[in-house]
């Protein structure tokens, strides 16, 4: 009896032993290892067969947000809620896995011999997925909505190694975030060139915050009668074989990687340092500097202490410091960024609501944002003297901001019939070439 009952016990440490061995403990999904033993087999299958197969790799949009906002409990419910529909999704002979965190694979074997049919049934399971991660999720009694990327690699037509092809997938995931999220992309060599070029790009930049390659240009800003009110800070690449790199090449790069808060960071101070430079004159003691923040930088913690850090160390006014929000950041959290702008506020910061108008959310949370001033976006300027829908889109956000009391400014005026109709219709302040294109500190007005 004895000898049964130690075989048992041996047979239940054994299966408990292979279970974490081979499965993630949190949805009971294959992990890395046992994937990576089915995509093998998976690989020789469709070479042997001379079929094609697909890897999907996905990955929830914004996981994070909900980690932080509602703990981990509920992150770890809603991992195991994607796993559940993850397998209901796909075909009973394709493989779901949890590669960690909130990273799944999904290993679809056997599909067909011809390359754009087997993307056809790719694409359509993807988009099953989709459309099932897209419904909401229960967790707990509240109701939450996520979204997925999705990249997808083909294999079986060519020899291609487990690691290369993981990286390819990674690679197409990352390219459906970058197209805006919430969808599937597939993986080309185009698309492996082009992320070669944006990690050498993300060293470049490293490089170029240690050197001093980034300048300050500043684009003036002017009122009705023309005079200087302040100025835009605009940050300019001078790279020693380029020459001038486009902020929007290397913007979204930054933003992507992290590195926009070690250059948000630097802006910060710069513009804190020619705020001191010009209150040394009488001509340009009175400028205000906007600067524009990114939703990363500032949904940092430690966002509002080191910016009042900032003014601190250089002897910066505060009152001649304007930063200027984009409505997007106005999505995520908008508690969080009501508080660090009252915060801000108190210490006489003020705040711009950049391009006004093209967002989706800033109506319904304008009225509790502690905001100076509405900014027209340049679409809108451009053809204001020709599109109808334009100029009432212009001359609604006027009135808007007339109605609470705001100061309302138009950015890309370049001709003095907008500016003309923009002060017809009340707005009476103006940024644009019309008025002045960016330069460095030493070129503008009479500036040090």
């Amino acid at each position: 009896m004895s000898t049964l009952t130690d075989i048992t016990e041996r047979k239940e440490n054994e299966a408990r032993i292979n279970n974490l061995a081979f499965f993630d403990p949190l949805t009971q999904l294959p992990n890395r290892r046992l994937l990576q033993d089915r995509l093998e087999h998976a690989i020789a299958a469709s070479t042997r067969k001379q079929t094609l197969g697909a890897l999907l790799f996905i990955d929830l949009d914004d996981f994070k947000t909900l980690n932080d906002n509602r703990g981990h409990h509920i992150g770890d419910l809603l991992l195991v809620a994607v796993a559940n529909r993850l397998r209901m999704a796909v075909r009973a002979q394709d493989t779901v896995a949890r590669l960690g965190g909130d990273e799944f694979l999904v290993v679809l074997e056997d599909l067909t011999p011809n390359h754009d049919q087997a993307a056809a049934i790719a694409q359509q399971i993807a988009e099953t997925i989709l459309e099932s991660l897209n419904e909401a999720y229960n967790l707990e009694g509240q109701d939450y909505f996520s979204t997925p990327s999705i990249g997808i690699s083909l294999f079986g037509d060519r020899l291609v190694h487990i690691d290369e092809l993981l990286k390819q997938a990674d690679q197409a995931m990352y390219h459906a975030k970058a197209e805006g999220r919430n969808t599937c992309r597939f993986f080309d060599p185009e698309m492996q060139a082009h992320t070669a070029q944006r990690f050498a790009l993300q060293h470049e930049i490293r490089e170029a915050l240690i050197q001093h390659q980034f300048q300050l240009f500043y684009q003036p800003q002017v009122d009705y009668t023309g005079a200087v009110i302040g100025a835009e800070a605009l940050i300019r690449w001078f790279h020693p074989q380029r020459g001038m790199v486009s902020p929007l090449e290397f913007i979204p790069i930054a933003e992507e990687s992290g590195l926009i808060l070690q250059l948000g960071n630097w802006i910060v101070e710069e513009a804190c340092h020619q705020l001191v430079r010009w209150s040394q004159h009488p001509v340009t003691r009175e400028l205000v500097i906007s600067i524009n923040v990114s939703a990363r930088q500032f949904q940092q913690a430690q966002f509002v202490m080191q910016l009042l850090t900032a003014l601190q160390r250089t002897g910066a006014n505060p009152h001649c410091l304007k930063l200027e929000l984009t409505e997007s950041m106005l999505v995520q959290n908008p508690q969080d960024i009501i508080a660090k702008m009252d915060e801000l506020k108190n210490h006489g910061i003020k705040f711009s609501l950049d391009d006004f108008g093209t967002g989706y959310s800033s109506l319904a949370y304008l009225k509790r944002l502690p905001i100076n001033e509405l900014k027209i976006d340049k679409s809108f300027v451009n053809d204001v003297l020709v599109d109808s829908n334009d100029a009432a889109i212009a001359r609604m956000i006027i009135r808007l901001a007339q109605s609470m009391e705001l100061r309302v400014i138009a950015e890309g005026v370049e001709t003095k019939a907008q500016r003309d109709w923009l002060e017809a219709q009340g707005c009476l302040h103006y940024q644009g070439y019309y008025f002045g294109k960016p330069v460095a500190a030493a070129e503008f007005g009479n500036s040090p």
